[in-house]
């Protein structure tokens, strides 16, 4: 009996000493695909950011603008949960084409380069296989930056708008 009981403390111990205490960052790219709500992309260490776009997509809601679109909405985000796993910021470009809305975030390539053009060329590349269809709806750019605010005011993070992409 006494043998059974230090085996049980021993392995919880050991358990509760190896088991990590904080997510890993993965180092491949992330895609998280929500049939009728969004698209995410995500470049490699950044996992820790789906939270706070998860946020976003969950105040912007169901958008039955099938038929309509808006500009890439691009922004710098600083979040404490992502700056612990050695990220100052990243870059966050949004999209609603067709009804869903496209997340892409990565990070700045270095301090010399401009982070608009950075984030800019990575949602390009992700965006080319999701053409726009239907007109451009201004009002849905307003839209989503007032949604990204007010996520980021609820979860404490610092953002900022970047300019917006030129409409494809």
């Amino acid at each position: 009996m006494i043998e059974t009981i230090t085996l049980i403390t021993l392995s919880l111990l050991l358990m509760s000493i190896l088991r990590p205490g904080k997510t890993p960052p993965l180092d491949s790219p992330l895609i998280i695909e929500r049939p009728g709500k969004y698209h995410m992309t995500l470049a490699p260490k950044l996992n820790l950011a789906q939270p706070f776009i998860e946020t976003v997509a969950e105040l912007a809601g169901k958008s039955n603008l099938d038929n309509q679109f808006s500009a890439t909405k691009c922004f710098e985000v600083r979040d404490n949960q992502v700056t612990s796993h050695g990220f100052e910021c990243y870059l966050l470009a949004i999209t609603l084409r067709n009804g869903l809305l496209y997340f892409q975030a990565n990070s700045p390539n270095d301090k010399l380069s401009d982070p608009y053009k950075t984030i800019c060329e990575f949602a390009e590349t992700v965006l080319v296989k999701f053409p726009a269809s239907g007109e451009h709806n201004s009002d849905l750019d307003e839209r989503i930056v007032a949604t990204v605010l007010k996520a980021a005011e609820l979860r404490g993070i610092q953002v900022k708008n970047l300019m917006q992409m030129e409409l494809q």
